[in-house]
Order: structure tokens, then sequence, then C-alpha cells
């Protein structure tokens, strides 16, 4: 292999910190062999058994329990952040100063003002040759990209109005003790956690939002009890009979108006039956198309010509991808039709993606360039926009960008 070696480290060991680590895994393994050697270096996490656990679970070298020590660490070039929100700007801000590449997980922060600044600090850093972007992972799913295939090919023709919403029930049981997710102003509960992920997949689809209105948010459980311990993503565990309340949104639901299509959407958290279901369907002048996130590498599809317009056969028509599709054909060892893909994948391609940004292989030839920090920052400003919405009765707020 030609190049220097290029180390890996990830700051957080939770849930998705432990998706994160095991896509620079497997990131080499994908596509093509990789043009340079990549070393899995290091997991920081103030818990020290969870570091040691997903450091030992996907060949990590070592544990770090304080993150500032990766910024003079030699053997570390690229850096996942997958923190509470409010800890991204620090981090970043320091890593970028010691020249180390950054992924960071999504919303780019929890502040406007910190989301601009770390907007800035990204140009000034792209700029100096270092990477750093934000991880939109749902763009990575076959299904979704099929249907932007779809929807800029013209095969579908132009998008006039389509339906997203993406449901969960982490937060269904009012025994699930608070955490840093159920704290915050309205629109940083489900709209910033979930919804984010609707907002950029929607305009994935249909180009950029123009205005939200109609907003409305609903905070189902009220209070939490605090837990006793540390708790790990949308775990359980023992909690005490102290109470705190839950001050943003359980449930999130707008309208948005695009360049051309207009579209209804919600976010919950509170969804019996919903694990994890985020769903768009997207109507066109010439069909219609749906994704569905429980069936990844699936879409259904209803043109003139499949599905019809008559009364025997009108309707959706399912279409299981197979090898033609890059995320499947590049994917994955048996790129066979019918093999399964799951969210994990998307973190994989997610990482493959940056690293061959790292390596400067130019754009044609690698997969869809990850998203930017201005990206991450326009995400945040579509949130705002619909907070500020909610805030005054569902009134309509313009983006601009």
């Amino acid at each position: 292999m030609r190049g220097k070696q290029i180390g890996i480290a990830v700051i957080g060991a939770g849930m998705a910190g432990a998706a994160h680590a095991a896509a620079w895994r497997a990131a080499t393994t994908v596509r093509s062999p990789f043009p340079r050697p990549v070393k899995l270096t290091a997991i920081a996490d103030i818990a020290e058994p969870l570091a040691r656990d997903v450091a030992g679970r996907y060949g990590f070298e070592r544990v770090e329990t304080d993150w500032r020590a990766l910024l003079d660490a030699d053997d570390v070039h690229v850096v996942s952040v997958v923190v509470a929100n409010r800890l991204h700007r620090e981090i970043v801000e320091a890593l970028v100063s010691a020249g180390k590449h950054v992924l960071c997980e999504k919303p780019l922060s929890d502040t406007m003002e910190d989301a601009r600044a770390m907007a800035q600090t990204a140009l000034g850093a792209e700029a100096s040759g270092q990477v750093v972007r934000i991880g939109f992972t749902f763009r990575r799913a076959p299904g979704l990209a099929a249907l932007r295939e779809l929807v800029t090919s013209g095969a579908l023709g132009e998008v006039v109005h389509l339906h997203g919403r993406y449901l969960a029930d982490y937060a269904c049981d009012p025994q699930v003790p608070m955490t840093w997710r159920y704290r915050g102003a309205p629109g940083s509960g489900a709209l910033a956690d979930v919804g984010s992920h609707l907002l950029y997949a929607a305009e994935f689809l249909a180009g950029p939002m123009r205005s939200v209105a109609g907003a409305h948010f609903r905070t189902v459980v009220t209070e939490r009890p605090l837990p006793l311990g540390s708790t790990v993503g949308h775990g359980r565990g023992e909690v005490s009979a102290e109470t705190e309340p839950v001050t943003n949104d359980d449930w999130a639901g707008f309208t948005a108006q695009f360049d051309v299509a207009a579209g209804t959407f919600e976010a919950s958290r509170v969804s019996h039956g919903h694990p994890n279901s985020l769903r768009l369907e997207i109507s066109c002048r010439e069909g219609a198309a749906v994704w569905d996130q429980e069936n990844p590498a699936e879409i259904q599809v209803h043109t003139r010509d499949i599905g019809g317009n008559r009364d025997v056969d009108n309707g959706f028509r399912t279409i299981r991808l197979g090898p033609g599709h890059p995320y499947v054909g590049e994917g994955f060892p048996m790129s066979a039709p019918g093999i399964g893909f799951g969210q994990n994948d998307g973190f994989v391609f997610q990482a493959r993606a940056f690293l061959e940004e790292v390596a400067g292989l130019a754009e044609e030839d690698s997969w869809l360039r990850n998203a930017t920090f201005e990206d991450g920052l326009h995400n945040m400003e579509l949130i705002e926009a619909i907070a500020a919405s909610a805030a005054s009765g569902g009134t309509p707020r313009t983006i601009a960008r």
C-alpha cells in the first residue's frame, strides 16, 4: 500500500460511538482495496469500562478517559466526535486546531451560535487541507439513494409534494431516566434528535426547504426520574424517586415549502410500535415512490409503466435493490439479489467516503462525499425556523440560504 498510515480515534463510546467504531473497522473492506494503511488507534470516553468494551470489540489499540489526550497523539489523524451535542464545539475546535480530520455526528451543536462558529472553523480547516464533515448517515441507505436517482434522472418527473415522518419509541416509557436528550429548548428534543435526519433526507429528494409553517410541538412525558448511575444511548437503568421536568419536544409536526414541492412532516420519540421508522413518500409529475428505513434496501414505485393506471393493476410495486446499485454491489462481499442491508451499514459507507476524501481520491472516483458543516448549519437553521413557527402559533418562517 502507498502513502502514510491513517490512525483513527472515536470520542464517545455510547450507542452511536460504537457504530462509528465498527464502521471504521469495516470501511476498508468495501468497494476496493484501500490505497493507504489504516490503524484503529483509540476510543476516548470518561466511562472507562464502556470505552474498553468498545475498543475490545472492534480492535482499537488503546483507551483514553480524556479526549484531550488525542490532540497531541502523533498516531491519530482522523477522529469521530460522537458525544452530547453541547460538547461538539469545544471538541471539534480543539481537534481542528491540532490538525486532525474530523467527522462529527449530527446535529452540529445545540445552539446556533456554536453551529455558526463551527462552520467557520471547518471552512478554515478545509482551506488548509483538513477534512471536516458531518454524518448524514441515511443518505447512504440504498433505497433512499435510489429514490434520489429516480428524481435526478427525471424518471419520475418533478417532485410536487412529499410526506415524511420519523417515528421512534425510545421515550415511550416514563421510567426512562432523565438525560441530556430531554433537556433544552423546544425543538431540541424529537425534532433535533430524529427529525434532523428527516430534514436532510427530505432535502436530498426535493432540494432545499424555503419556508416552514404550521409547526406544533407536544411533550407527552412531562417529567422523568433522575438516574442513579450512568446511562448510555437510549438505555434504561436504575432511577431515583426524584424527577426533573422534560423541557423539550416528544413530538413535532410541520409543513414545508421547497422550490416547487410542498410537504408535511412529523417526528416522534413516543410512537409505540415504531422502534426506528423513517419513511418518505414522494409524489411527482410522472409517478410516485416510497422508501422506508424498516426495509432500507427496497423501494416502492408507481408510474404509468410500473403499476399502471388500470383498475385491475393500479398501485405500487416493490423493487428490491440488487448488485447493480453501488451500495449493494460495492458494499457487501455477497453482493447478490436479496442480500440484506441495515442501518449500521450506512455508517460503514459514510466512513469509507470520509477515508477516500482524506486519502485524496478524486470526487468522481469516490462515493458521495459526506455533508459539510455548512450543510449541518443549514440543518440547524431548519430546526430553528420550525421552533420559531411553533412558538408563534404556526406562522410561516422563511429559511435564508
